[in-house]
């Protein structure tokens, strides 16, 4: 089954990085001139995904206002002859059919992709971590719908972490298949003893599901933080039919937290048509300095 759909949960409050995110959701902090979840969209749309549900809460408003059209803006620019500038944002609101739900009890990540069982009904679907923006030359999610259409199975983004860092993800209990491909069997949110961790392999922000993990989460337990937790509800999937999971190759960069925000826009900088060949030499020189 060809998978269209997928869903971009953008309800958490973002406090690893204010007081910036205390009247802007992070998903609107910029990549150079994009919003980071500008970035997200255009990698489901590159990735054949045609309905996108991002799902908010109170105070994010302005993400419905970044894709929706803006008629006296565009009139403006187009009468003061800002090609450039117009050519930017006329369709913005023309890449894919966008939906919203509001999770109005932040209750987790497996509580706010619950949701959206209307909207996916009865098809495999993808879920898009709205912290996670994942740049390179071949798409992530393309890279899991592509195993999906091989194995049948569930899909996983993954990359290895520090033993530190998994303490704040999940572990994942993985045999290789081939090459970037593993087996997924079981795995554990955020784990704290060093005994609970499967391996270092983590999932950073995509996964592909089938629609079966929604009966799941109707009886998954707040776990980690008292939240519903997907992962947990993944775990169950991956205990009883095994899922796989795919090492993407795209840079991968953390728009929860600040030196993460700080290296997407200098990397995704250095490679703008605008901005890149004048920030190279201006860290050139701010090197000799450090």
């Amino acid at each position: 089954m060809k998978i269209t759909k997928a869903v971009i949960p953008a309800a958490g409050l973002g406090t690893r990085v204010l007081p910036a995110t205390k009247s802007m959701p992070k998903e609107m902090l910029p990549i150079v001139d994009k919003p980071a979840i500008q970035y997200i969209v255009e990698e489901a749309v590159a990735s054949g995904i045609t309905d996108i549900l991002i799902i908010t809460n109170r105070g994010k408003g302005v993400i419905e206002d970044h894709f929706d059209i803006s008629v006296s803006l565009e009139e403006i620019l187009k009468r003061a002859g800002k090609t450039e500038q117009l050519d930017s944002i006329k369709d913005i609101h023309k890449l894919a059919n966008i939906h919203y739900i509001r999770q109005i009890e932040t209750k987790g990540l497996g509580h706010a992709v619950s949701r959206a069982r209307t909207f996916i009904g009865d098809e495999p679907f993808v879920v898009m971590y709205g912290d996670d923006v994942i740049i390179g030359d071949i798409p992530a999610t393309k890279e899991l719908i592509d195993a999906y259409g091989t194995f049948g199975k569930g899909v996983l983004g993954i990359k290895p972490v520090s033993e530190e860092a998994i303490k704040k993800y999940s572990s994942l209990k993985v045999e290789n298949i081939h090459d970037n491909v593993f087996k997924c069997t079981d795995m554990i949110e955020k784990p704290q003893r060093r005994e609970d961790i499967f391996s270092l392999y983590s999932i950073l922000g995509r996964c592909v599901l089938p629609p079966d993990i929604f009966e799941i989460l109707d009886h998954t337990e707040p776990g980690a933080g008292g939240e519903i937790q997907l992962t947990d509800a993944m775990a169950e999937l991956a205990r009883k039919d095994g899922m796989t999971a795919v090492e993407f190759t795209s840079k991968r960069y953390d728009m929860g937290n600040k030196l993460g925000i700080l290296q997407a826009n200098i990397e995704v900088g250095l490679k703008h048509k605008e901005v890149g060949e004048g920030l190279r030499e201006y860290i050139k020189e701010l090197a000799k300095t450090l």
